[in-house]
C-alpha cells in the first residue's frame, strides 16, 4: 500500500480574527480524503487576538509566531520549516474557505509528472468565479492592459496578463502563475527551487515563486474541480496596498529583464494609472507609485 503523503496547511496570518472561525470550520470538508496532514498558523504579529483564538479553535494546530510583521513570504517558509517532513505545502489566506474535497483533488493533480503547483477554482461569496490564472508578465500585456482595459485584454494570449476567458475556468489546463491565496506546492519543487523570496513582503511573492519554479521545469496546474471561496479584494480598494502592488510589479520585472525592456514596462503601467487616475485614489496612488525614481515602498500591513 503506498504511503499517504503528509500535507502541510499553511495559512499566514495578520490581524486575521475576523477570519479564522470561517476558515478553521471549513477545513474538515475541505480535506476529506487526505489521511495525513498538519495545519500551521503562521502569524506576523497580530495585535487583535489571532493567535489566542488560533489555539483555542484549532488546538492541534503549530501556530508558529514571527515575532514581527514579516509578509506573507515568510510566513508559509516558517510553517516548512516547522513541519520539514512533508510532501505538499497548501499555502492558504484566512479568508479562504475550502469546498469539500478540494484538498485531496489538488493532491491528486500534484502527483501528474512535471506537475510542481496546483491551484483550485477561486469564486467569490456570490458563487461567481474570480479570475486568478495569469500568464507571464509582458511589455506588451501590460500595454494591451492599458489601453483596452483588463477584461477586453484579458480575453487575448498576447494582450492581457489576467485570463478573463471564462471557458478557461471550466477545464483543467496549465498557466504561468495564479493568485496565492489557495496554492498547493510539492515538496520536490520547493526542494528544486528554494524558499519563496521574502524580499516581496507583499504582491508578487507567488509570481515569482510560480515563474522560478517553471525555470526549473516544473507545471503549475489548474484543477476547476477544487473549489475554494475567497472573500479577498483589499488591494483594489486600499491606495497603499495598490500602490504597494505597483512597484513590486516592476521590481519583479525588472529581475528577469534588463533595463530597457523594464523602463518600457513600467512605462505601460504608468499610462494604465494615469488613464484611470481621474477618479480613482486607488490609482493615482499607483501612479504616484510607479513614478521615477521608483520609491522603495515603506514596510505595509499584512491583510
Amino acid at each position: 500500500m503506498a504511503r499517504q503523503p503528509r500535507v502541510i496547511v499553511a495559512v499566514v496570518t495578520f490581524q486575521s480574527a475576523p477570519h479564522l472561525p470561517d476558515f478553521l470550520a471549513a477545513l474538515p470538508a475541505g480535506l476529506a480524503g487526505v489521511a495525513s496532514w498538519q495545519l500551521i498558523v503562521a502569524d506576523n504579529a497580530s495585535t487583535d487576538g489571532t493567535v489566542a483564538l488560533a489555539r483555542r479553535l484549532a488546538p492541534d494546530a503549530v501556530v508558529v509566531e514571527l515575532g514581527a510583521n514579516l509578509g506573507y513570504s515568510a510566513g508559509v517558509n516558517a510553517a516548512l520549516r516547522a513541519v520539514p517532513s512533508a510532501d505538499a505545502v497548501l499555502v492558504l489566506n484566512p479568508d479562504i474557505r475550502l469546498r469539500p474535497r478540494s484538498v485531496a483533488l489538488l493532491l491528486a493533480a500534484l502527483r501528474e509528472p512535471g506537475v510542481g503547483i496546483t491551484v483550485p477554482r477561486l469564486i467569490d461569496e456570490h458563487g461567481d468565479t474570480a479570475p486568478s490564472l495569469r500568464r507571464a508578465p509582458s511589455v506588451l500585456r501590460a500595454l494591451g492592459e492599458a489601453v483596452l482595459g483588463g477584461r477586453r485584454a484579458g480575453r487575448f494570449e498576447l494582450l492581457g496578463e489576467v485570463v478573463r476567458d471564462p471557458d478557461r475556468y471550466e477545464v483543467a489546463g496549465t498557466a504561468a502563475w495564479a493568485s496565492g491565496a489557495a496554492m498547493m506546492i510539492a515538496r520536490r519543487c520547493f526542494d528544486a527551487v528554494g524558499p519563496w523570496d521574502e524580499s516581496f513582503f507583499l504582491y508578487a511573492e507567488e509570481t515569482e515563486f510560480a515563474l522560478r519554479a517553471a525555470d526549473a521545469g516544473f507545471t503549475l496546474r489548474y484543477v476547476p474541480e477544487a473549489v475554494a471561496v475567497h472573500i479577498g479584494g483589499e488591494a483594489h480598494e486600499s491606495p497603499e496596498l495598490w500602490s504597494l502592488l505597483m512597484a513590486n510589479r516592476v521590481r519583479l520585472f525588472s529581475r528577469r529583464h534588463g533595463p530597457w525592456r523594464t523602463a518600457a514596462f513600467r512605462g505601460a503601467l504608468v499610462l494604465n494609472e494615469a488613464v484611470r487616475a481621474a477618479g480613482s485614489r486607488t490609482h493615482r496612488a499607483g501612479l504616484r507609485a510607479l513614478l521615477p525614481p521608483l520609491a522603495q515602498p515603506p514596510t505595509r500591513s499584512l491583510s
